[in-house]
Formats: C-alpha cells, sequence, structure tokens
C-alpha cells in the first residue's frame, strides 16, 4: 500500500553536482591551507622573522582565503546551511585583512600578529575545511567533531588578535601618508579616508565578535553536548 502523502515537500540535498563541488571546494581548502601551515613552520624554524613571511605566503593566502568568498554564495543559495550574516561577517573581514591591510600597506605585514594570525587561520581552516568534507560523505570521526569545536576556544581570539595588530599596524602607516584616501578640495565634492575606515573596521569586531564566538559556543554545546549524552544514554 502507498503511504499517503504528508503534504509537506521533501528535503532535498544539492545533488550530485553540487555535492562534487562542495566536496571538491573543501578539499582543496584542506590542501591549500595545510600547505600554508607548513609554510608558516618552515620559515619560522628556520630562523627567519617577520620581514620576509608575507612575501613567502602571500600567494596561498590569497588564493584560499579569498576564495572563501564563495561560502557566503553557498549559503546564500542554500547549498550549505549556516548562518549568512555571520558567514558574511567572517569572510569579508578575512578578505579586508588581506586585501585591505597585506596588500595595501607596507607596514601590515610586519605585524606582530602575522604569525598569530596565520597560525590560527591555518589551523581553524584544516579542521573547518576537514569536518565539511567528511560530512558530506557521512563519516566524521568524533575527534575531528570534538577539535572543530573545541580549537576555537583558543583560536578564534588568537586570530582575531593578530588580525587587529595588523590592522594597527596598517593604520598608523595610513594616517601618516594617507594613502588610499582621498581628500577635499576635488571635482567631485567628496572625502574618504582611509585611515578612518580602517579605525571603524577594528571597532566594528567589539559587537561582531562576541556575536561570533558565542555561536560557536552555543553550537559547541548542542553537538558536542548531544553527542555525549547519546554516548551516556547507551
Amino acid at each position: 500500500m502507498a503511504k499517503p502523502k504528508s503534504g509537506k515537500p521533501e528535503k532535498s540535498g544539492p545533488g550530485i553536482i553540487g555535492t562534487s563541488y562542495l566536496l571538491a571546494y573543501n578539499g582543496l581548502q584542506v590542501v591549500g591551507w595545510s600547505y600554508l601551515l607548513f609554510q608558516v613552520a618552515r620559515h619560522y624554524l628556520s630562523g627567519k622573522g617577520n620581514d620576509t613571511i608575507w612575501e613567502e605566503v602571500k600567494p596561498t593566502v590569497i588564493v584560499f582565503q579569498n576564495a572563501a568568498v564563495l561560502e557566503i554564495l553557498n549559503v546564500a543559495v542554500g547549498l550549505v546551511k549556516s548562518n549568512l550574516m555571520i558567514t558574511i561577517f567572517q569572510v569579508l573581514s578575512r578578505v579586508m585583512v588581506v586585501c585591505g591591510v597585506l596588500l595595501a600597506t607596507p607596514t601590515g605585514p610586519l605585524s606582530p600578529g602575522m604569525p598569530l594570525m596565520l597560525f590560527a587561520w591555518a589551523v581553524t581552516e584544516i579542521i573547518r575545511y576537514s569536518y565539511y568534507a567528511l560530512n558530506i560523505v557521512n563519516f566524521v570521526p568524533y575527534a575531528l567533531v570534538w577539535c572543530r569545536y573545541t580549537f576555537f576556544i583558543a583560536l578564534y581570539p588568537i586570530g582575531v588578535t593578530g588580525e587587529l595588530l595588523c590592522f594597527y599596524w596598517a593604520q598608523h602607516y595610513v594616517a601618516k601618508t594617507k594613502a588610499w584616501s582621498y581628500e577635499l578640495p576635488n571635482t567631485l565634492n567628496f572625502t574618504f579616508s582611509y585611515n578612518y575606515f580602517l579605525l571603524a573596521v577594528m571597532f566594528s569586531y567589539i559587537p561582531l565578535f562576541p556575536q561570533m564566538y558565542m555561536h560557536m559556543v552555543n553550537q559547541r554545546k548542542k553537538i558536542i553536548g548531544g553527542q555525549t549524552s547519546e554516548k551516556k544514554a547507551k
């Protein structure tokens, strides 16, 4: 006998094309961020300092961090179920660091925050993209789940500290040179201060970062706590 229809639309996944795309995207990101971690470790273990780290890792960071913009599209079109606003902040804040600080100023890459930021980014993304990739094929070891929802407790503050230090080093340069600014008088009768823009982005971390962090804390309670409860019940 045929089962009566409930009237509710059936949930459908991303399909074979969408699944293949997500698997390839997440897999490549794991490779890219693993290579970045290797580059950072090799650089500092060889005794080199902050003055040359950016030139060594620049291509890797530009490619794989800017590729994260696709995550916003993935969430927006429904390929990935996630909080769109948190995704936008997380992705664009890092893209701003890469394009608006490290590429836009000579002082940003010299910040003492560089090794903190690169290390936190690399470890976080290796874990995150590994989790996403294995979740697609429904094979996520508990150890990886635990790492995904535990390491952020330390890595997020470390990464944000590194980012803000890079902003601070860049802001001092921009304030002195007025780089990327547009001042009056001019034919457009328009003014733009890149210095104030950088300061505004830095201050935006105050309300936005706690929201992102608490979102992960709540996810940890839900996922790690739920799995722990299930194990005790068995």
